[in-house]
C-alpha cells in the first residue's frame, strides 16, 4: 500500500512508483491522505509549521500499518526526518529548474513594472527580486491546476512553478520561460521523487533498491546536508543544487537572513562517489555560507 496526498501531481508520482512495482509482478494500491498542509491554503508554510505539514498524516499511516510506503516530492520533505522513518529510494531526477507561466505569454523581462507575480516560495521570491525588484511578489498556494486557474482569472500576471511538476502533468506547453539555475537556484531536491518507509523495513528496501538512482541520491544528499547544517526550512529563503559530472560534484547554495539582508551564495566541488563524501561537501558549503 502506497500512502500519497490527493493532488493530481502527488497521484501522478505515486502512480509512477505503483506502475514500476506492478511491472515487477506486485499488487499495489494507493491510500489517499489529506494532510494538514493540503487543508491550510490561505497562509504561507512558514506561518503554520513548515514542510512537515505535508508528511504528518502520511507518516501516521505508515506507523499504524495502514500503508507500507509513502511517495513525496523530495523538495517537500523536511531536512531531518522524524525518528523511525527513512528515505528508502530516490528516483532519477526530472529537470530541476523553475518555470514562468505568464498570462499573456511574456518572459520575465517583458512583464511591466509593478506586475503581480505569484509564488508560495520564499526562495523564488528572493531570486525574482534579484532579477526584477520592480515586480510585486504575491503569495499563492494550492495545487498546480488551482494556481493556473487563479492566473487565468487575472489575479496574477504570472506565476512561477517547478518545471518538473508541469511536465508530469502534461502542462509544459503553458511555460513561457524556463529559468536557468544560474538565475534561479532550485530548491533542495527539486524534481526528485522520494520513497519513505519506516526504518528497519529491510524487506521493502530490497524491493525498492532497483528504483534508486545513484547519481540523484548523491546530489540530493549533498543538498539536504547543506540544509540541515543551515537549519533550513520554510522560514527563510534557501536554495541548494548539486550536479555530478565525471565523478566530480559541483554544489551551490544560497541563503537570505532575516529582514532585507542581501542573499549570500557559496559553492564548492569535490570528487564524490559515496554518500559520505556528498555529506561532507554539503557541510563545507554550509560553512562557507555561514562565513559569508
Amino acid at each position: 500500500m502506497i500512502a500519497t496526498r490527493r493532488s493530481p501531481l502527488a497521484l501522478w508520482q505515486a502512480g509512477e512508483v505503483q506502475r514500476r512495482l506492478q511491472a515487477g509482478g506486485r499488487s499495489v494500491r494507493l491510500s489517499l491522505v489529506t494532510t494538514t498542509g493540503d487543508r491550510i491554503l490561505d497562509r504561507a508554510l512558514d506561518k503554520v509549521g513548515g514542510k512537515g505539514l505535508f508528511l504528518k498524516e502520511i507518516e501516521q499511516a505508515l506507523l499504524q500499518g495502514d500503508a507500507d510506503l509513502a511517495v513525496h516530492s523530495l523538495k517537500d520533505v523536511p531536512m531531518v526526518l522524524p525518528a523511525g522513518f527513512t528515505l528508502a529510494a530516490v528516483l532519477a531526477r526530472e529537470d530541476p529548474r523553475d518555470a514562468l507561466v505568464a498570462r499573456d505569454g511574456q518572459v520575465l523581462a517583458e512583464l511591466p513594472a509593478g506586475a503581480r507575480i505569484g509564488t508560495s516560495s520564499l526562495r523564488r521570491a528572493m531570486m525574482l527580486r534579484r532579477m526584477r525588484p520592480d515586480l510585486q511578489i504575491s503569495f499563492i498556494r494550492g495545487n498546480v491546476e488551482g494556481r493556473l486557474a487563479r492566473l487565468a482569472s487575472g489575479e496574477f500576471a504570472a506565476i512561477v512553478l517547478a518545471l518538473a511538476g508541469l511536465r508530469r502533468l502534461g502542462l509544459e506547453q503553458r511555460v513561457t520561460e524556463v529559468f536557468d539555475v544560474s538565475r534561479m537556484l532550485p530548491a533542495v531536491g527539486q524534481g526528485a521523487i522520494a520513497i519513505e518507509t519506516r526504518s528497519g523495513r529491510s524487506d521493502l528496501q530490497e524491493i525498492l533498491a532497483p528504483m534508486n538512482d545513484r547519481a540523484t541520491e548523491l546530489c540530493v544528499s549533498a543538498e539536504r546536508a547543506v540544509g540541515r547544517h543551515m537549519d533550513a526550512g520554510c522560514s527563510q529563503p534557501f536554495a541548494a543544487f548539486a550536479r555530478l559530472s565525471a565523478g566530480v560534484m559541483q554544489l551551490e547554495a544560497a541563503h537570505q537572513g532575516a529582514g532585507d539582508a542581501e542573499p549570500v551564495f557559496a559553492s564548492a566541488s569535490a570528487p564524490v562517489s559515496q554518500v559520505e563524501q556528498a555529506l561532507r561537501l554539503g557541510e563545507e558549503v554550509a560553512a562557507r555560507l555561514r562565513e559569508a
